[in-house]
């Protein structure tokens, strides 16, 4: 009879255990996946002086800024990068390409499929993104802010 109840809880532990994993492998599924997002340049066209902008390279950094609060060049100043930046502005002025910093721009609904894709809440902040293939790339660090 005790055999018989040690074998009931038993069973019921290792459901309840065999639950937890499913649970646990699930969180760690979505934390991961969700951590970085992901952007399609194809689907989502953005503008390099007149052109439609094509992503060339394999990891640029991409900065978002207001030219009405504070210029590119003195944001670029405090920025020692390795990879080439995108720059994009909120309120889409452009300035003339300089070496490894092509700046970019595109429609309203565009710019706010960006910016909420990538969860920026303060500018100007700065990502990094990396290729997954032809056209779209991930988030390859956290969007940190600027002073």
């Amino acid at each position: 009879m005790q055999k018989r109840k040690l074998s009931s809880f038993t069973y019921i532990l290792a459901s309840f255990f065999g639950a937890a994993m499913v649970a646990a492998a699930f969180s760690y599924y979505n934390y991961k996946f969700s951590e970085y997002k992901f952007f399609d340049f194809r689907e989502h066209l953005f503008y390099q002086k007149r052109d439609i902008f094509t992503p060339k390279e394999d990891i640029y950094t991409v900065i978002i800024y207001s030219s009405n609060i504070q210029k590119f060049q003195d944001i670029a100043k405090k920025i020692k990068n390795p990879h080439t930046i995108l720059a994009i502005d909120l309120y889409q002025k452009r300035f003339k390409e300089e070496d490894s910093i092509i700046p970019i721009s595109t429609g309203m609904n565009t710019l706010l499929k960006f910016v909420q894709r990538f969860n920026i809440y303060d500018v100007p902040c700065m990502f990094d993104i990396k290729k997954v293939r032809d056209g779209l790339y991930k988030q390859n660090s956290s969007v940190k802010k600027l002073d």
